[in-house]
């Protein structure tokens, strides 16, 4: 059903890319910042999802559209950009409007937990360069010469976000450990959710850049 060479490659190459940090690990890290490891593993299925959701795109072809009509590209950019920059503003507005015996708190939560799966599912899929990731860059491990290249590009698609998602427990578990040390001090849970709404923001400029 697939080249076992190429699958070795396919492990290889999607590891190396799921551990370089990059947009979706700093969204992982302000999410576990702001909301504690739940939220992060929350964060997780999110993308996990949305990457089951671009192999269905990329599947059927509305990933090939995004990437032949610079229309379509500009409208999902933007919305993703806006999306994700309406996280950010929101949770830097909660930080300024939360009483004083919060921070009395050993764990604060900006968002009820069950928007972030949402949250970290629409990023992804509001992503134009995930999708044009999906068709650039499994297709190059797909053999013409084996079974259907559409259930081949369906196999490596659902695997890569399998691969990605321990590593992503990963960096969330190291996330939590380093915010469980200033969520100990009075006002640290205040700039850990402006950090990561800034965070936001950031990601919201480099979807557009």
């Amino acid at each position: 059903m697939l080249n076992p060479d190429f699958l070795i490659s396919f492990l290889v190459a999607s590891s190396v890319i799921a551990i370089a940090p990059g947009p979706s690990n700093a969204f992982l890290m302000a999410q576990t910042f702001t909301n504690g490891r739940a939220a992060g593993m929350q964060s997780a299925l999110g993308f996990a999802m949305g990457g089951v959701i671009h192999t269905l795109f990329a599947v059927i072809g509305l990933s090939a559209v995004l990437k032949a009509s610079p229309f379509a590209y500009a409208t999902v950019q933007y919305l993703g950009a806006a999306y994700l920059c309406y996280l950010g503003f929101m949770t830097i507005k909660d930080s300024f409007l939360k009483t004083d015996n919060t921070s009395e708190k050993p764990h604060v939560s900006t968002k009820k937990p069950k928007n972030v799966f949402l949250q970290a599912m629409m990023t992804e899929v509001l992503n134009p360069k995930v999708a044009l990731f999906f068709i650039a860059f499994i297709p190059q491990f797909v053999d013409p010469t084996l079974s259907s290249t559409t259930l081949q590009l369906a196999i490596f698609g659902l695997l890569y976000p399998i691969l990605a998602f321990p590593i992503d427990c990963a960096y969330i578990y190291g996330g939590d450990k380093i915010a469980s040390y200033f969520r100990r001090h009075p006002n640290a849970p205040l700039w850990i959710d402006r950090v990561s709404g800034g965070i936001f923001i950031a990601l919201a400029i480099n979807l557009l850049l």
